[in-house]
């Protein structure tokens, strides 16, 4: 570029910083980050916009973290699909970057909205920042479209800030300038810990909590007589199909064999995980003793139940990295992961949609719970809670 990067921009007026993201857990990811940004109102204007690539469960994070955005695009609708929603996220942000004229644009991971606004950004010859840069299956069908997403905005951008060492070595390998790769934590971790501090650790907002989930279907306090509970979230595009009909036929094995364990699943609201659940338990969503299928539950609830958790079994990505920072042990139902540095420490199982490996790691978890007693007293790999306040030092002192 010519210019070294603290005068990048020059320092003539206060800099404009456009944050835009789209699905829930890219604001549960981004909210740290826009509360630190928050706090340099003389040095930063910083100015929120949401496409709506996801909508009820997007506005639910906003709630929590008090964020009002400065631009909603309101994409999402019935029906649409990954062509929908990239043209509709690159012709939407054609006028909001026209009328901010940003100085930098902040996008995070790898979701369509991300990669859509980096090229909406690259057109209009904006500089783009990455929060969790780096991360890699090397296979782009796996996650899908994720995986693809991340590389491709990894080319457009101009500053990444990866989460991890690995993260910042996959990037040095495909030729990204070192100086631009900054290693900060994961900002999940910052919301994970803001989220317990604020809280679960206030008697009267736990009681709030043991309230909703009730009126969800769930009693917290079949716990106290020592039963076990694990928690499950699926979502991914690739298991749709067979490998979610996979999985669910796994719960109901283990629900039958484990009866003094309560297994959780808050469904997401994709037709493609309903109607496999439906396949499976029946249309009422109620027809087990130890199995609770919920409604989508808010991000403090599902917290609360991951700390009250004896194991996780999911396919989400950000899911395993908070089950690291709350210590818990975690089966990973898909054939590869991102986040090698959990399956690395033998907190994780990596098993994909199959029945029998499903059945398998969950079993040898809940019958030998005594081989993970001291997880959580380990140091999570992805962050001690300070992600975003290194991400906004970097951004004050070397690129503005």
């Amino acid at each position: 570029m010519g210019k070294p990067l603290h005068n990048f921009f020059g320092k003539i007026r206060m800099k404009k910083i456009l944050v835009v993201f789209g699905t829930r857990p890219e604001a549960i990811k981004m909210a740290p980050l826009l509360k630190e940004m928050y706090n340099h109102p003389d040095k930063l204007e910083v100015i929120l916009c949401v496409t709506g690539q996801h909508r009820e469960m997007l506005h639910q994070v906003l709630d929590i973290f008090n964020l009002v955005p400065d631009y909603d695009l309101s994409l999402m609708q019935n029906g649409q699909d990954l062509f929908d929603i990239s043209a509709r996220v690159l012709t939407g942000m054609r006028d909001v970057l026209n009328e901010v004229e940003p100085d930098l644009v902040i996008v995070h991971g790898d979701t369509t909205t991300s990669t859509m606004v980096a090229l909406a950004s690259f057109y209009k010859k904006i500089p783009v920042a990455h929060v969790e840069a780096g991360l890699r299956t090397f296979d782009i069908y796996s996650p899908w479209p994720e995986e693809l997403n991340r590389q491709l905005t990894s080319k457009i951008v101009s500053f990444h800030f990866a989460p991890t060492e690995a993260a910042r070595q996959n990037l040095i390998r495909e030729n990204i300038a070192s100086e631009k790769i900054i290693v900060t934590g994961n900002t999940v971790i910052d919301a994970l810990y803001w989220v317990k501090n604020k809280f679960l650790t206030n008697k009267a907002n736990l009681d709030n909590i043991v309230k909703s989930l009730a009126k969800k279907g769930y009693d917290i306090s079949r716990l106290d007589s020592g039963r076990k509970m694990v928690l499950i979230t699926g979502h991914r595009r690739e298991n749709f199909g067979p490998g979610f009909i996979s999985i669910c036929n796994a719960i109901k094995t283990l629900a039958d064999k484990y009866k003094g364990t309560d297994f959780i699943f808050p469904m997401h609201l994709n037709p493609n995980v309903r109607n496999a659940v439906s396949q499976v338990f029946g249309d009422d969503f109620d027809c087990r003793d130890n199995v609770f299928l919920l409604e989508p539950l808010d991000y403090i609830s599902f917290i609360f139940l991951m700390d009250k958790s004896s194991l996780i079994l999911t396919d989400s990505g950000g899911v395993q990295e908070e089950s690291a920072g709350l210590g818990k042990p975690v089966v990973i139902m898909r054939d590869i992961t991102e986040r090698a540095e959990l399956t690395d420490s033998a907190q994780a199982k990596l098993v994909g949609t199959d029945f029998d490996k499903i059945i398998s790691a969950v079993s040898g978890i809940l019958d030998n719970s005594s081989s993970f007693n001291g997880i959580g007293n380990r140091v999570t790999p992805f962050g001690d809670g300070m992600a975003a306040r290194r991400i906004v030092e970097h951004i004050l002192h070397q690129i503005i």
